[in-house]
């Protein structure tokens, strides 16, 4: 009987070391399901941030509550948005003051905290001085082009017409039709003015008004924005560190590792690609002025800064800012149109081979045609916003989808290339490799 239970004893201990082996034989089978709750989560937060954002804009109850909550949020949005933006220059401006100062201060904490407000102040100054610039050197000649522009319109649109109706097109029926097209355009222009435009300008008065009163408005936002800014940038390690807290108290360490990895590579790639789109942006701008310039384009401000504002859009920014440059020039003189759309052809040649891989590089690792998709989609969903933060957010979903992908593939021992998967036939289940033909 003792040898028995010796026996049955021994077996238990031979079938849990078996149940251990099982288990050893497939090393970090507990790490998949944080991952697989993780993908999950990021899916359901994304969907139910999208049906959230519909409701809000589709509804008109629910559109009313978003539009006031969104137009007291305003100036702390604002100064969380001019924090992030400032907040690498103010980290350069910390490290070089630590350097200065160190000699002269020898409390650490002290040296800190002296160093963290010169630079703030400084970011500050910086911020306000890069704006004061642009409206000084950009805002009145915009404003004179503008003004140059429709004072010579009428003239100019004549002249056109004229052009169009003596110019040889070599068909009579040409010359015909597009006349016609142009006076129709004239009657409508003029029935508009006089049936529409001049009974209703009390009503565009009150919106002008409005506009100053947004405007207005605009720049206490802007002032309380730049007071976040500063407390943000000054507390932004505690709230890094109760985000943190927050983080590790709610999901498991593992959980809350990937967490936190997954918000760091989202800051990298939202970081890269805005800073390096505004660089970006602005090299184009003042390439576009002296271009101008040089080909001595019509109004050469405005259209240096249609085609720089546009450029922060991928892919389609350049078209999107080329139509209205063109419409411009080409009232004024058609000949100068043609030698602004071959310079904006060959600028965006430049920008997409040269300039614009030096300033991004990979940022988003994005192939153009996802590029395009997350345009295209945040554009149709959010508009201009959506076109210009539709690509990091795009990168940022598509980063997270391939970790979780590649995770489950190195847990099947298959291989994690792409191209090794295009001309596959299936895996034979027998070795656990992919088939070709």
């Amino acid at each position: 009987m003792e040898e028995t239970g010796k026996a049955g004893k021994k077996s238990n201990i031979e079938i849990n070391a078996d149940k251990g082996a099982k288990q050893n034989s497939h090393p970090g089978r507990e790490e998949w399901p944080h991952l697989i709750r993780i993908g999950v989560m990021v899916f359901v937060t994304f969907a139910v941030s999208i049906l959230f954002f519909f409701a809000l804009y589709r509804f008109e109850g629910f559109a009313g509550i978003w539009s006031k909550l969104l137009a007291a949020a305003m100036p702390i949005i604002m100064g969380l948005v001019l924090a992030y933006l400032m907040n690498p220059v103010m980290l350069w401006l910390e490290r070089c003051f630590k350097k200065l100062l160190s000699k002269k201060i020898k409390s650490e904490s002290k040296l800190r905290k002296v160093s963290r407000a010169l630079a703030i102040t400084g970011s500050v100054i910086i911020l306000v001085a890069i704006i004061s610039l642009l409206i000084a050197a950009i805002v009145p000649s915009v404003i004179a082009s503008i003004s140059g522009l429709m004072k010579t319109l009428p003239k100019d649109v004549a002249a056109f017409i004229n052009m169009i109706k003596n110019g040889n097109f070599g068909d009579s029926k040409i010359a015909e039709l597009a006349s016609t097209g142009l006076q129709d355009a004239t009657d409508y222009i003029e029935n508009y003015a006089t049936e529409k435009l001049i009974p209703e300008a009390q009503k565009y008065v009150a919106q002008i008004t409005t506009g100053v009163i947004s405007v207005v408005r605009g720049l206490l936002n802007f002032i309380i924005g730049i007071i976040v800014m500063v407390y943000v940038m000054s507390i932004q390690e505690t709230l890094a560190g109760q985000s943190k807290k927050i983080i590790y108290a709610v999901c498991k360490p593992k959980t809350g590792n990937i967490i936190i990895e997954t918000i760091r590579k989202t800051n990298e790639i939202f970081g890269g690609f805005i800073s390096g789109k505004i660089i970006d942006s602005l090299i184009i701008g003042v390439i576009a002025y002296f271009g101008c310039l040089i080909l001595r384009i019509p109004s050469s401000v405005l259209v240096a800064v249609i085609i720089g504002v546009t450029n922060v859009i991928p892919v389609f920014g350049p078209f999107i800012g080329a139509i209205p440059s063109l419409l411009i020039v080409v009232i004024q003189s058609p000949w100068h149109a043609l030698y602004l759309l071959i310079f904006i052809v060959v600028l965006q040649q430049v920008d997409g081979n040269i300039i614009g891989p030096k300033i991004l590089g990979s940022s988003t690792g994005l192939s153009t045609f996802w590029v395009m998709f997350s345009i295209l989609i945040g554009g149709g969903m959010f508009g201009f916003l959506g076109m210009l933060l539709g690509v990091p957010t795009f990168a940022v979903i598509y980063y997270i989808v391939r970790r979780v992908v590649n995770y489950a593939l190195r847990k099947k021992k298959l291989p994690e290339d792409t191209r090794d998967y295009t001309k596959t036939t299936g895996v034979d289940t027998k070795n656990n490799k992919l088939k070709y033909e």
